[in-house]
């Protein structure tokens, strides 16, 4: 999915961790548990949903779990750093 179509962006990291993603975009911190128990408050709305973690294992599953929600929703495969950087050139 392409930047451009991405409306917010869904950090799975802890919220000690690492650099805060800072872009056009609104940035949803949510939990891996939070999104296996459905407890996300996230609609159709919101989306398309680009999701990312520390290391891209966890982002996959959250969006497979995301889109068996009802979701739009895409893994970044790469990491936290280099999303960071194509927001900022993005914008």
């Amino acid at each position: 999915m392409p930047l451009s179509d991405v409306h917010t962006i869904i950090d799975l990291r802890p919220a000690q961790a690492g650099e805060p993603l800072a872009g056009r975009l609104p940035v949803v911190r949510l939990s891996m548990d939070d999104i296996e128990e459905g407890r996300h408050a996230l609609t159709p709305a919101g989306g398309p949903y680009l999701v990312v973690c520390e290391r891209g294992a966890h982002a996959g599953l959250a969006a497979r779990y995301l889109r068996a929600d009802g979701l739009n929703a895409e893994a970044w495969t790469g990491t936290p750093a280099a999303l960071g950087q194509a927001l900022r050139e993005n914008e």
